[in-house]
């Protein structure tokens, strides 16, 4: 399985889920395998949708899911100290690691090579962490959504991506309709 792949198996568990999803090619995908307003696509901030989702979670009661990819949570380390240190039991972590840059050409990262995200996540402090392969990645989501525990999933995928056009919508519609989605 590839990131498209185990987006197309979560987007009905997503549904009316509030979602901040990494930039470039997965929020490209989610977009065109379900739009819902209550996704918020990352369209030029590279690593840093677990931060957005976190801080989305600290100020309000709903539950938060941050997709990110292993590049992006590899260029913003400081999240799981931030996530690990500062606990939020609405939020949830979907790291989809498929050891690439899967937007900028497949070029390996180190998560594909020697560093375990899990365990870096552990050794932050994060006390939930579950490592899943992709086919189990809606089985451990809906799990953390049940849950009342912060939890940071990662789902080790294969690399590789699927043609898919570039979001077109206005960021600020993008910004406009998540919010309204957040105050309802």
């Amino acid at each position: 399985m590839i990131r498209s792949d185990i987006l197309k198996e979560i987007a009905p568990i997503l549904k009316d889920q509030l979602v901040v999803c990494n930039i470039g090619l997965p929020s490209q995908e989610l977009h065109m395998i379900d739009d819902q307003p209550t996704n918020f696509y990352m369209l030029g901030t590279m690593g840093l949708s677990s931060s957005i989702g976190f801080g989305l979670a600290l100020a309000q009661d709903k539950k938060v899911i941050s997709i990110d990819g292993d590049g992006s949570v590899l260029t913003n380390f400081g999240t799981l100290p931030t996530i690990a240190n500062n606990v939020a039991n609405n939020y949830i972590l979907l790291i989809i690691d498929n050891g690439s840059y899967g937007s900028t050409g497949d070029q390996p990262t180190y998560a594909g090579k020697k560093t375990s995200l899990a365990a870096v996540a552990r050794a932050c402090g994060c006390e939930n962490v579950v490592e899943v392969a992709a086919k189990d990645t809606g089985k451990a989501l809906q799990e953390a959504i049940n849950g009342d525990q912060m939890t940071i999933i990662v789902a080790k995928c294969e690399s590789g991506n699927i043609k898919v056009p570039v979001i077109t919508m206005d960021p600020v519609v993008i910004r406009d309709r998540f919010m309204t989605s957040v105050q309802a």
